[in-house]
């Protein structure tokens, strides 16, 4: 056929008779006038999207944890692979659990409430009391030495003791320094007397002790009157049963308890006794 013919021309254009199956073909035939694609939305955009996704996904997972379960054993072949993995995954997350947990099992300090009282101490752990802190020898005075200081305090305590006036201590001490001079003697009259704490010896009779009083006199045994606390007790008992005795002079006071062959002997001791009662007593 000619393609100059017009018949045969428009035929042509108007009832093609073939069509070709190309895609190549079709946009050649379509051309610049084909309709262009709408553009596509994501999967995930929406919410009842990702609600159907999670649903799915719990759905599986329900699924692969009753398939793995122990002792069951009609889990499907194809879907133990993923019921391993998610079992693996599960221990993971297991041990992540366990030592997060073996961190916060530490024991919590517990801080005292500020209001609480303190505890009391045991018994057993509070300290022992103290002992009596035994009194020091007294210091001496008026030149005697630590022997005479000691034994005129034995004096001047029996008289405190017995309520007696400063004055009778006076008398009592300068008693005593002119008889033993303040020492507390034995005899050499009675042997006996060297068997008892002394500080030297006598020989006028059977005199002993601090204030030289005699066995033979009714004043107590050799025993008692080499006691320094019982000799003094003995001469207070004595200047007390003397009527007036507070008015008299220390030599006259003195004199009326001894009986001594040299009454006067006394007076020249009382400037010391005084200084030595008031050391003593202050």
């Amino acid at each position: 056929m000619d393609p100059d013919d017009p018949a045969d021309q428009k035929l042509t254009d108007a009832h093609p008779d073939t069509r070709s199956d190309d895609g190549a073909s079709t946009e050649q035939t379509i051309g610049r006038h084909r309709v262009p694609e709408p553009p596509r939305r994501p999967l995930l955009s929406s919410t009842p999207v990702r609600v159907a996704l999670a649903a799915g996904v719990t759905c599986c997972l329900s699924l692969v944890t009753v398939a793995s379960s122990p002792g069951n054993d009609d889990t499907p072949r194809t879907l133990q692979p993923l019921a391993e993995a998610v079992a693996d995954r599960a221990t993971i997350a297991d041990e992540r659990a366990s030592r997060s947990l073996d961190r916060d099992a530490a024991p919590a300090r517990v801080l005292p409430s500020p209001t609480a009282k303190p505890t009391a101490a045991p018994t057993a752990a509070r300290k022992a009391p103290k002992k009596p802190v035994k009194p020091l020898r007294p210091r001496p005075v008026a030149g005697l030495d630590q022997a005479q200081m000691d034994n005129a305090k034995i004096i001047v305590d029996v008289g405190l003791e017995l309520k007696m006036p400063r004055r009778a201590l006076v008398v009592a001490l300068a008693t005593a320094m002119q008889e033993s001079n303040l020492y507390n003697l034995a005899s050499d009259v009675l042997p006996e007397s060297a068997g008892y704490p002394n500080q030297g010896s006598g020989s006028d009779h059977d005199s002993v002790g601090l204030f030289q009083q005699r066995p033979s006199s009714g004043w107590g045994t050799v025993a008692e009157l080499m006691r320094p606390s019982y000799a003094a007790r003995a001469f207070y008992t004595a200047l007390n049963e003397i009527p007036g005795w507070q008015n008299m002079s220390v030599t006259a006071a003195a004199q009326s308890v001894q009986i001594s062959a040299y009454p006067d002997a006394y007076a020249q001791h009382e400037p010391r006794a005084t200084t030595v009662a008031a050391a003593l007593t202050s």
